[in-house]
């Protein structure tokens, strides 16, 4: 079973930048789909951006053009690139991965997006 830690959140000002790591163990995230969520202060977690164990990408359209989600299958390492940040974009970012119906979730690390 994989366990994942996020790391690198924090606060930032409007139109700023933040890299969020995640780092995987007990299992390759080769094997896996990963992807970052979100959830917000009385909202709903809401998924942000995916990648397949084949190497696609996919995004929320809200994220679209300003996230970018990359892998590193050697570190065992998820990245999610944040720019262009919004006040709505203030939430805590969890990590996620599946593959078959094995999933797992990291604790979650704060970003908070000043106006």
């Amino acid at each position: 079973q994989v366990q994942l830690v996020e790391s690198g959140g924090g606060l930032v000002q409007a139109g700023g930048s933040l890299r969020l790591s995640c780092a995987a163990s007990g299992s390759s995230i080769s094997i896996h789909s990963m992807a970052w969520y979100r959830q917000a202060p009385g909202l709903q977690r809401e998924w942000v951006a995916s990648s397949t164990s084949g190497g696609s990408t996919n995004y929320a359209d809200s994220v679209k053009g300003r996230f970018t989600i990359s892998r590193d299958n050697a570190k065992n390492m998820v990245y999610l690139q944040m720019g262009s940040l919004k006040p709505e974009d203030t939430a805590v970012y969890y990590c996620y991965a599946s593959r078959g119906m094995r999933t797992a979730w990291g604790q979650g690390t704060q970003v908070t997006v000043s106006s």
